[in-house]
């Protein structure tokens, strides 16, 4: 039986779980009767909002000219924070489609895919989706797929992932271009560990695809980078559903079960091969990815630490993208710092971490991860503000910038190229795809991408425009630490990294927010945003005043004074020794607005 391993790489929303769907209908994987939509994104999440977050491996059996065809494919997201997801997939397959919205074209997700496909060496099917629509460009698209990505207009396949329509031409190409894996099912085992799930019943379950030799079950299998040995003790492929078989070898996806229990043994990009000197050479696995945002993620009831412990370290072993390890706040108590892909990530785990777990959470504000060379030469990384040293020990102070791919309508170019300065972005290149759409290249603080701009470019464009970045490296910059005081204390989770130019406008936004959160005390307290030691805004929360003087009418004005000094020494006593308390709502209020303001 021949073997055709592929996967479906697009930008957000141009139809690739639909396209899979289709597939999965026509080859008769599925029945009419359990088919739904996105049938392959099984979380409840990616139901709930209509994205891919996890990719998702399926064997397909197909008759084509009187022949049986394998086929194994991988759904892949879209989104360009789970770009990480996209890379180990490519790195499983011999060929990939690249689908293309029939009206909204070429995107900047799409050029990043291209490329990150082309660095794999895979074979390309373009194809172009959505042809039903009674809006639909397909010539022009083509035209645009021919100019920024090389097409030839008559290699691209035209289909319908709704409709159905042109599905059983897609796998004809499909068979014809994707090349067979290579391997010798008769050499030594060699397999890439891809990706990984955990089971409360079965233990961790492990996804592989076979380079090279065969794996059976009730073999032994030893993990080359984790040292470890396991029987295997089922085995099979995903159609959809997992369905156990003998064996798996060369150019083969499935999956494997050794009843291990602890998460720890099984690491994404691993080599599986046989124990003793037979052994296979290790693969060259993935690079490891690189975590753009930190935040600190705490539990809002502290009885719940162990609870959030157990269930971060059971969503790192699905997700390896995302790290944490334990950190300690004054104002917050026992916590975690969290390093994600991205902002659309760190949403995801915190929503998956409250429901899967039932953990209520308090999320810091997020911050990017910096670079400061102190006084004595030495390079400090930086993943949270609390960690910046003073003002006097810095030598100079270096932020992520991040390249940007914006692709949008030819009328709101002004409109971005505006809203890109605004973030102190510098032009690197502008190309038209077509007459109507034209890609801006920009380099971009990763600080000012990750929290609004895409936000931004959306309503700037009517939702046209569209975005990709890369990570170029790190730059100097004049950033400082903006520490927030109350009652002379600093607030540790309110402490940000920010521009210079930026620290006032902030600071006061902040203070003004906290002056109507804190409670009033019985004595005056100063709210104050401040760069080392020089404050920059303040806000002051009047005290609690009781009418010492109500009992003096008439009489002699010492009397009052008198009272009245009484008063103010206690308040002076009382600012002295008092503490203030910041309610929880005042921290979620601010950590909501503070990166707005």
């Amino acid at each position: 039986m021949q073997v055709r391993n592929f996967c479906i790489i697009a930008h957000i929303d141009h139809g690739k779980s639909t396209l899979a769907d289709r597939l999965l209908e026509f080859t008769g994987t599925v029945t009419k009767r359990e088919m739904k939509e996105q049938l392959l994104d099984d979380l409840a999440l990616e139901r709930e909002r209509g994205i891919t977050i996890k990719a998702r491996a399926v064997s397909m059996r197909y008759e084509h000219q009187g022949e049986t065809y394998e086929l194994n494919l991988i759904d892949t997201p879209g989104h360009v924070d789970f770009q990480y997801e996209v890379s180990r997939s490519l790195a499983c397959c011999e060929g990939a489609l690249l689908l293309v919205d029939a009206f909204q074209g070429v995107e900047a997700q799409t050029v990043a895919n291209a490329y990150a496909a082309l660095e794999h060496e895979l074979s390309i099917i373009p194809v172009i989706n959505k042809i039903d629509l009674t809006h639909a460009r397909p010539d022009e698209v083509a035209f645009e797929m021919e100019q920024s990505l090389g097409c030839e207009p008559d290699t691209i396949v035209k289909v319908s992932a709704k409709a159905g329509i042109g599905i059983e031409d897609l796998l004809t190409t499909v068979i014809e271009k994707v090349p067979s894996p290579g391997g010798s099912a008769d050499a030594p085992l060699q397999a890439m560990v891809f990706d990984s799930n955990y089971d409360d019943y079965r233990g961790a379950i492990t996804y592989i695809r076979v380079m090279n030799g065969t794996v059976r079950k009730g073999q032994k299998i030893r993990f080359l980078r984790a040292g470890s040995e396991h029987e295997v003790v089922e085995m099979g492929q995903f159609r959809p559903h997992r369905t156990s078989c003998d064996s798996l070898q060369a150019g083969q996806v499935g999956y494997l079960i050794c009843n291990i229990k602890s998460l720890k043994d099984v690491h994404i990009g691993d080599t599986v091969s046989t124990p003793g000197k037979d052994a296979a050479q290790p693969l060259t696995g993935y690079s490891r990815p690189k975590r753009m945002v930190y935040c600190g993620l705490f539990p809002s009831d502290g009885q719940d630490f162990s609870e959030l412990r157990d269930a971060l370290g059971k969503l790192s072993i699905n997700d390896p993208s995302f790290e944490f390890e334990p950190e300690t706040s004054d104002a917050l108590g026992f916590g975690f710092r969290c390093g994600f892909l991205g902002l659309l990530h760190m949403e995801i785990v915190q929503q998956r971490l409250e429901h899967e777990s039932d953990v209520d959470l308090v999320q810091t504000a997020p911050n990017v991860t910096y670079e400061i060379v102190d006084k004595r030469g030495e390079t400090l990384t930086i993943h949270k503000p609390q960690d910046v040293p003073d003002p006097g020990d810095i030598e100079e102070f270096r932020q992520p910038i991040v390249r940007c791919s914006i692709v949008v309508p030819n009328e709101y170019i002004g409109a971005v190229i505006k809203l890109c300065q605004e973030r102190r972005g510098i032009q690197q290149g502008q190309e038209y795809l077509g007459p109507t759409r034209a890609m801006l290249v920009y380099d971009i603080p990763l600080a000012e991408v990750i929290y609004d701009l895409h936000d931004r470019i959306k309503s700037s464009t009517r939702g046209y425009g569209t975005l990709d970045y890369e990570m170029r490296g790190y730059e100097a910059a004049d950033l400082v630490r903006m520490d927030i005081l109350v009652n002379g204390n600093r607030v540790d989770a309110l402490s940000v990294v920010c521009h210079r130019a930026d620290a006032q406008r902030r600071g006061r936004a902040v203070v003004k927010k906290l002056k109507t959160e804190i409670d009033r005390h019985m004595f005056e307290v100063a709210v104050q945003a401040a760069i080392g030691s020089r404050v920059i805004a303040r806000e002051t929360v009047s005290a609690i005043r009781k009418n010492v003087t109500a009992k003096c009418y008439g009489g002699d004005i010492t009397r009052k004074r008198k009272l009245l000094q009484k008063q103010k020494e206690g308040k002076k006593r009382m600012k002295a020794i008092g503490s203030v308390e910041i309610s929880q709502k005042a921290f979620m209020s601010v950590l909501s607005t503070g990166e707005e303001g």
